[in-house]
């Protein structure tokens, strides 16, 4: 069964922190990164990790900014490597907005079904749940990485 909202377990303010506190550890593991491997490091046949905070920057506002508004328009990221200090700057710019548009998400739109991006039907807080899970699956693997660089990823249950 799909989470939902009226069960009162989760509040936004609560699901808001968990991203948030998400969000910071994955800025922990890109900051970790060597620069020189963000964009051409990977193991059996995964992206690179640059590849992933890519992806991450092209779903987190547009579908923060979908969900709350129902309008549904992609982020725009250049295709070539980006240096680590964009990257992170990028971010921090969707950490801010995230903040800011997360208390105008409607009440209604959390259990309404919407077509995302036109392509895939689901409730508002299914896709906001899709695009967390998507994010933690990816940093386990920038995880895999860094140990396999011989560097110390931070500990996982550290959201601070």
């Amino acid at each position: 069964m799909a989470p939902t909202l009226a069960s009162n377990v989760l509040t936004p303010e609560a699901l808001l922190a968990h991203y948030q506190g998400n969000r910071r550890l994955t800025r922990r593991v890109i900051d970790l990164f060597p620069e020189d491997k963000l964009f051409t490091f990977s193991i059996g046949g995964m992206r690179p990790f640059g590849e992933m905070v890519k992806e991450f920057l092209f779903m987190t506002m547009p579908i923060a900014r979908g969900v709350a508004t129902g309008e549904w328009v992609e982020k725009k990221l250049s295709q070539t490597a980006a240096p680590k200090a964009e990257l992170l700057a990028l971010w921090d710019e969707d950490t801010a907005a995230l903040d800011a548009i997360w208390p105008t998400i409607p009440a209604h739109r959390w259990e309404e079904m919407d077509k995302a991006f036109g392509k895939w039907p689901s409730r508002g807080i299914d896709i906001l749940l899709y695009a967390i899970d998507n994010e933690v699956h990816h940093r386990g693997q920038g995880y895999v990485y860094l140990r396999a660089l011989g560097i110390e990823p931070p500990p996982f249950w550290v959201r601070d």
